[in-house]
């Protein structure tokens, strides 16, 4: 009995590291892959993507009804804002998610009052704009992704032009 308790311990402590290293490194990859993905026009810029088709999946099962706008973004040069437009009408919500994959700030339009707002994402001790509704992360990277929900998909060109009115950029200058 003695000879195989050995080896089935060794191997006990090596499956329950390798979980505990897969469970802590792929949301990290993961995201990775994702903001590769979506990040059609780079790091810290908003791109509003097409509409999901069978043929065209950015991300593991897009929802056809949704438009998606996204900005990857990258905080080791300074704090994000993140310009968000409703359109009138459409439910649409703007959804922050950290390199863990964690979801760290949500807004609807309903919580919006259907009003433009903005949101300025920082690491702790970074500056930011006095006066400016402030979103703390651990992380330097990740997503903010805006859905706008369609009642039909031929409608988005009609939508499309308020829809991109919503960017996101690194913050320059602080007031």
């Amino acid at each position: 009995m003695r000879n195989w308790l050995g080896p089935l311990l060794v191997g006990v402590l090596i499956a329950a590291a390798a979980s505990w290293a897969a469970i802590g490194a792929i949301p990290y990859g993961l995201m990775k892959v994702a903001a590769d993905r979506l990040g059609q026009g780079g790091v810290n810029t908003m791109s509003h993507g097409n509409l999901a088709t069978p043929a065209r999946q950015p991300v593991v099962r897009p929802s056809p009804d949704l438009a998606y706008s996204s900005c990857p973004y990258d905080l080791s040069k300074g704090p994000l804002a993140i310009d968000v437009t409703p359109v009138p009408g459409r439910y649409s919500s703007l959804s922050i998610f950290d390199a863990a994959t964690d979801v760290i700030f949500v807004r609807n339009d309903v919580q919006a009052g259907g009003k433009p707002f903005r949101i300025v994402l920082a690491r702790e001790g970074q500056t930011v704009p006095a006066g400016a509704e402030i979103v703390r992360t651990n992380h330097d990277r990740g997503i903010a992704l805006i859905r706008l929900l369609l009642k039909d998909p031929k409608e988005i060109g009609g939508l499309d032009v308020v829809r991109r009115q919503s960017s996101c950029a690194t913050v320059t200058k602080l007031k």
